[in-house]
């Protein structure tokens, strides 16, 4: 099979997820600690890697990709122990994201978006639908989507008795058309109120525009989504009482209730590095293979491996890299730190202060800035130090600057070196927002 029918009729190219087969039962049991997910989610990317330029250049809906995400394991690292998860912090989460971005960009962002989203209800829900959805996820190894767009405001939500409607549109859904479960987002009618809600997937009222056709991330599967008459019982809006429609004021109304937003910036920020850490990996085989040295320069090497400009050009690439990940990792064990302390009860996760939540955005907001900067320095970089034959689509190193460029673009990272500068100079933290 070569093509994924919708409820419209409509049709997406993807690959046969048969294709991974064989790795359905190389993983008989979840990896114990940080090292072995590592482990594992290097398996994963040395898989990915066989064929990442060709299925780059198919543009093919990644269904197969998503299988062997599940296959791994990868999907249930930071789930609840009880219900079949790894039970990992975020910091070991984001490390495995980054382990897979290496290889393959898009399939490292959609493993990020899907442990961003999974833990949605963890966030933004009462503590018994976040236990609800736990068990739901885990224990049937889902894959989760999201159109939460925040800057399109066409998804519109009607009470109708004991249910919720869902009517609209999104520009940009992220892995809806390989996803069991999506996660919407909209506002309630004749309020400002927001809700998220988990559905499933498969069902007529959802139709992909199946229009994503970027110059990166083409395997993300990230572009529209038309939402008709999805029903979602009032039960099933996270962090709202049923009984009375409205929003939970312990719940919604605290700082712990936004920090879906610094969670999944420093998503971004790893599937940014191990990108980069990909490109700078596969430029270093390629020089040593291929590039020539350079006969007119007036200090003449027989090796590309011996030219001044070539060796400091990696080598700068590779201390900012080195501090890049520092970074990083400093970032993800405060991300850790906050969930560790407070997620839970309601009565805990009211103890987080805005302060608290304020100076963790900031440490993801410096990862941001470094990992955006970086980023798009070495992935456009390593073309100075391969030479003009490593531009050849059958190369492929054109794909990590492509990937790297189109996400980075998200949201401005101008505005956060002006979120820091106020940090800085005025001791500011920043509001929480869709973005910060």
């Amino acid at each position: 099979m070569t093509d994924s029918t919708q409820s419209n009729g409509t049709s997406a190219p993807y690959r046969d997820p048969s294709v991974y087969a064989e790795f359905s039962k190389k993983w008989p049991s979840l990896p114990q600690d940080e090292t072995q997910w590592v482990k594992r989610a290097q398996e994963v990317a040395d898989i990915l890697a066989l064929d990442a330029v060709q299925r780059d250049l198919e543009n093919k809906s990644p269904r197969a990709e998503v299988q062997l995400l599940k296959y791994a394991g990868l999907l249930k690292i930071l789930g609840p122990q009880k219900y079949g998860g790894g039970e990992q912090p975020w910091s070991v989460g984001y490390k495995v994201i980054r382990k897979v971005a290496e290889a393959d960009g898009s399939i490292g962002m959609l493993l990020g978006y899907h442990l961003l989203w999974s833990t949605t209800a963890t966030v933004v829900g009462t503590p018994e639908q976040a236990d609800r959805y736990q068990k739901l996820v885990i224990e049937n190894n889902y894959f989760i989507g999201g159109a939460v767009n925040p800057r399109d405001s066409d998804l519109k939500i009607q009470s109708s008795g004991n249910n919720i409607v869902f009517n609209g549109s999104k520009y940009f859904n992220t892995g809806g058309v390989v996803s069991d479960l999506t996660v919407l987002e909209g506002v309630l009618e004749g309020t400002d109120d927001h809700i998220f809600a988990f559905v499933e997937t498969r069902q007529p009222g959802i139709v992909f525009a199946h229009n994503w056709q970027n110059i990166g991330l083409r395997l993300t599967e990230s572009g529209g989504v038309k939402i008709d008459n999805v029903q979602v019982p009032w039960k099933d809006a996270l962090g709202w009482n049923s009984e009375l429609k409205k929003p939970d004021p312990e719940v919604l109304t605290i700082p712990f209730a936004s920090l879906l937003l610094p969670t999944i910036q420093l998503v971004f920020s790893n599937f940014y590095l191990g990108i980069a850490l990909g490109a700078i990996d596969y430029a270093t085989k390629y020089t040593n293979k291929n590039t020539r040295a350079w006969p007119y320069g007036g200090d003449n090497k027989e090796k590309a491996t011996d030219e001044f400009y070539i060796l400091s050009t990696y080598g700068n690439f590779h201390a900012h890299l080195r501090a890049a990940i520092t970074l990083a990792d400093r970032s993800g064990e405060q991300v850790s730190a906050i969930y560790a302390k407070y997620a839970g009860e309601t009565a805990t996760r009211a103890k987080l202060t805005a302060r608290e939540r304020g100076e963790l955005a900031e440490w993801v907001a410096s990862t941001k800035v470094v990992t955006t900067d970086t980023g798009l320095r070495v992935t456009s970089g390593v073309f100075e130090v391969t030479g003009a034959k490593a531009t050849g689509l059958k190369v492929g190193l054109d794909r990590f600057y492509r990937d790297i460029r189109t996400h980075t673009l998200h949201d401005p990272v101008a505005y956060k070196n002006r979120e820091l500068g106020r940090f800085q100079l005025l001791d500011e933290i920043p509001e929480p927002t869709w973005y910060t």
